[in-house]
């Protein structure tokens, strides 16, 4: 097994959200981290229920927070082309010209643990992206036989992962998902730790 896996899962997600890419990451939130980090964004605008994870990265990217009330299903924008679609599981949902990070959370529709994808429309984005998610090197090539010329992160999805997904991904398009409602998030804006931000 190796990183050969990883692009077949990717295929596989891409095929099915409709989109022409997707790059796996170990998590939906380290998708979005990535996606922003890529568009140089500066501020974020994030629903009052979601999850936590989402607006400490205000804080850990040092970027601006605004809060929204909005009563979202299935996704919501957090930036004008960067989209949290972490519950979002639906054939041919693609949104073109934006990054849809996707989740694969235990809790999530294809349970994997962990990990997630982002949804993106051309090989130069995907390419960015994969860099991103993988120290700022390409797959399937030894890292010390690379000149590395991008800043990356660790957050790649692993193969065993990735196989797992594959190995799941049959009974997940064949079955009905939860329907995920707005309460069922508490409000952020009224937790301690958010107030200081």
């Amino acid at each position: 097994m190796d990183f050969s896996t990883v692009q077949t899962f990717e295929k596989k997600i891409a095929e099915f959200f409709g989109a022409p890419y997707a790059v796996a990451f170990d998590s939906c939130t380290h998708g979005i981290e990535a996606c922003l980090y890529l568009t140089k964004a500066k501020n974020i605008t994030v629903p009052k229920r979601t999850y936590i994870s989402i607006p400490f990265l205000a804080r850990k990217m040092n970027i601006s927070l605004e809060w929204k009330d909005e009563n979202w299903q299935d996704y919501y924008y957090l930036t004008e082309n960067i989209i949290d679609a972490a519950v979002l599981w639906k054939r041919n949902s693609f949104i073109k010209g934006t990054f849809m990070s996707l989740s694969f959370q235990y809790q999530k529709h294809l349970s994997l643990g962990r990990g997630g994808a982002v949804l993106c429309s051309n090989f130069e984005e995907y390419e960015a992206l994969k860099k991103l998610s993988y120290d700022g090197r390409l797959p399937n090539i030894p890292w010390r036989e690379q000149n590395i010329d991008s800043f990356g992160l660790h957050y790649y999805m692993t193969p065993e992962t990735a196989q797992l997904g594959i190995d799941k991904l049959d009974k997940a398009i064949s079955s009905t998902p939860k329907e995920w409602k707005v309460n069922d998030w508490p409000d952020l804006t009224k937790m301690k730790i958010l107030n200081k931000l």
